[in-house]
């Protein structure tokens, strides 16, 4: 894979290869961090980061929900998220902000640690493959249950919580699926490994409240896409055997963006090909963040 130039560190730009934490980095040792997923695309009037403000905010919140602040703030995050795509010269990439705690501490508490930031980016194609956009993923139902949200704080992007999500995917890797699909502590579906996860039935979008998913922020520009085109959303429970008699499934994600879902346990979603409200609003999110539909430029942020 493809590395960009620089990684900004602590305020500083560093050398990719010279990016690096001492081995006991205590969130190294117990995934005690915050992180987000941020996309820039070549979009029509040049490079242009997505949601930007919505990344950079949540970010925020993820920290104040683990109990640790950011030394910096949303401004000086913002600047330098935009910097660092300038430097590193892309037209496109994805970007990775990571904040966690030094080497300073080597037990559970990290009261009174060194909290740090870093920022990466680099250039990263579709998550789940140019085929997968066009003609559908095949997925599982995973052995392994989502996080109830009392125990990891689901509305925060922790790193250590992603041990589920990389559990979850490698299982359904392993048995040749494509992706993977959870569902909570009740048995209702909740979300992918990491996306979240919508369903269509006459017409009618329905989508997991969020209890206990993350709060995506391409799953709220795909609603209010589907809204502004008179589609009817729902947030609403629904269990797995609804998504094997459904019209449509899809994914939504940072990294996965707009993904339908062909087959789940090897059962056909519908006729077995990406449906027709799908592929509606594959294309108007496509549109929006490429620079194609002013509607949405309040979206993107042009480097």
């Amino acid at each position: 894979m493809p590395n960009g130039k620089y990684i900004w560190m602590d305020g500083k730009l560093v050398r990719w290869k010279d990016a690096t934490v001492h081995i006991m980095t205590h969130t190294l040792h117990y995934g005690f961090g915050i992180f987000e997923g941020i996309r820039c695309y070549k979009a029509k009037n040049g490079p242009a980061i997505f949601r930007l403000k919505e990344h950079v905010s949540r970010l925020f919140d993820s920290a104040k929900i683990i109990g640790i602040e950011i030394p910096y703030t949303p401004k000086k995050v913002t600047d330098a998220i935009i910097k660092l795509v300038k430097v590193n010269k892309f037209k496109e990439c994805y970007i990775r902000p990571i904040a966690y705690i030094g080497d300073d501490n080597r037990g559970l508490n990290y009261l009174g640690s060194a909290i740090h930031l870093a920022i990466a980016a680099w250039p990263w194609g579709t998550y789940l493959g140019k085929e997968g956009l066009n003609k559908g993923i095949r997925v599982k139902v995973s052995s392994f249950t989502r996080h109830h949200h009392n125990i990891t704080m689901t509305k925060a992007k922790v790193c250590g919580a992603y041990i589920n999500s990389i559990m979850a995917k490698t299982e359904s890797v392993r048995d040749g699926y494509d992706e993977a699909i959870m569902l909570d502590v009740n048995g209702n579906v909740a979300e992918g490994s990491g996306e979240n996860i919508f369903m269509v039935n006459n017409g009618i979008i329905k989508t997991p409240p969020l209890v206990s998913v993350l709060e995506g922020i391409t799953r709220n520009s795909i609603i209010e896409i589907a809204e502004e085109k008179k589609i009817k959303v729902r947030e609403e429970f629904f269990s797995r055997d609804m998504l094997y008699t459904t019209d449509e499934v899809f994914f939504t994600g940072t990294a996965a963006e707009v993904t339908p879902i062909r087959e789940i346990d090897n059962r056909p979603v519908g006729s077995g090909k990406p449906g027709k409200v799908t592929k509606i609003l594959q294309k108007a999110f496509f549109d929006a963040v490429l620079g194609k539909n002013k509607k949405y430029s309040k979206w993107l942020t042009y480097i």
